[in-house]
C-alpha cells in the first residue's frame, strides 16, 4: 500500500501561530509528500511568513471560512491521503509516521485519527470522561459531540471527496458534520497516542462563537434526510436531534426570540412524530 501524504494548513490572520504549525510539519519523522498552506484572506503578513520556508505550496483566496480553505487545499493536493492541521495546533513529530504505519498494517481502513493534548490559555488541561475517543464503527459516539479533531485525522483523498468534503455553508461545527458522514459509512482507525497538541482559549477561536447547536441540528437533519443512513442509526439520530432542538428552543425563549421559538417548535413536533413507526 502506497501512502503519499498531503499536509494542509488553512489559516486566517494567525501569523503568530502559523510558524509553529508549519515547523511541526517540517519536523515530522515521516516527511509529507507536500505541504500546502491555504491563506483564507489574511492581511497580517501570512504570505511573507510562508515564503520564508522552502517547498511550501502557498494558495491565497478571498476569505470564505475554514471549510472552504480546507477544501481548496484538498483540491490542490497531489497525495493519496490528506492530513489537515489547523494553524493554531501542532503535530507531534511521530504523527504522520504512526498513522501511515497504522494504515499500512490495516489495509481495510481508509482513515485514522489520534488522541491529543489540550492546552488552554497556556496550561495543559485534563479531558473529561465524555471526551473519550475510540475506533471502529463510531457513528453513535460521534452523535454526542465532535469526537475527531480535524488536526488529528489522516484520510484518503478519494474518500474525502466521496463524502462530499467539508460543508462550506458551515463556519463552525463543520467537522462534526463531516465526521457524521464519515462514521455512518466507514470503520475508522484510531491511534491511542497523543500525537497532536490542540490549543484553545485565544480570542479568535471559531469554536467560541455561538451557533454550535444550530449547526449541529442542520447536520443531524441532513443525515436523517440522507437515503444512505443505516436503519439502526435513525432512532438514535432523531433522539439526539430532539435533545438539541429542546436546548435551542430554551435559548431562544430566554432571548425572547419568538419567531425562532415557533420555527424550532415546529421542527421538534415533526421529528417527535417520526419516532412513531
Amino acid at each position: 500500500m502506497s501512502i503519499k501524504i498531503s499536509a494542509i494548513i488553512p489559516s486566517f490572520n494567525r501569523v503568530e501561530w502559523l510558524e509553529h504549525a508549519i515547523e511541526s510539519v517540517i519536523n515530522q519523522n515521516l516527511a509529507p509528500f507536500e505541504l500546502i498552506v491555504v491563506d483564507d484572506g489574511s492581511n497580517d503578513g501570512t504570505e511573507k511568513l510562508v515564503k520564508k520556508f522552502k517547498n511550501i505550496k502557498y494558495i491565497y483566496q478571498e476569505q470564505k471560512g475554514p471549510s472552504s480553505a480546507r477544501n481548496t487545499g484538498a483540491k490542490a493536493a497531489s497525495g493519496t491521503h490528506l492530513a489537515f492541521l489547523d494553524s493554531d495546533d501542532r503535530w507531534d513529530k511521530n504523527k504522520l509516521k504512526k498513522q501511515s504505519d497504522f494504515l499500512i498494517e490495516n489495509t481495510h481502513l481508509e482513515c485514522v485519527y489520534t488522541n491529543e493534548i489540550w492546552i488552554r490559555n497556556g496550561k495543559r488541561i485534563n479531558l473529561h470522561k465524555h471526551h473519550y475517543k475510540v475506533g471502529g464503527w463510531i457513528y453513535l459516539d460521534c452523535l454526542l459531540l465532535c469526537r475527531i479533531s480535524p488536526s488529528s485525522i489522516l484520510i484518503s483523498k478519494e474518500l474525502f471527496f466521496e463524502l462530499g468534503a467539508f460543508d462550506e455553508s458551515l463556519i463552525i461545527a463543520e467537522d462534526y458534520d463531516l465526521w457524521l458522514r464519515l462514521s455512518a459509512s466507514r470503520e475508522i482507525g484510531y491511534c491511542d497516542e497523543n500525537l497532536m497538541i490542540k490549543y484553545g482559549g485565544h480570542e479568535d477561536q471559531l469554536s467560541k462563537r455561538w451557533g454550535m447547536d444550530l449547526n449541529r441540528v442542520y447536520s443531524l437533519e441532513k443525515m436523517l434526510k440522507s437515503e444512505t443512513l443505516k436503519h439502526e442509526y435513525v432512532l438514535p439520530t432523531i433522539d439526539n436531534l430532539i435533545s438539541r432542538l429542546e436546548v435551542l428552543i430554551k435559548g431562544y425563549q430566554k432571548r425572547n426570540k419568538m419567531k425562532e421559538v415557533i420555527h424550532f417548535i415546529k421542527k421538534l413536533e415533526f421529528w417527535k412524530s417520526k419516532k412513531i413507526f
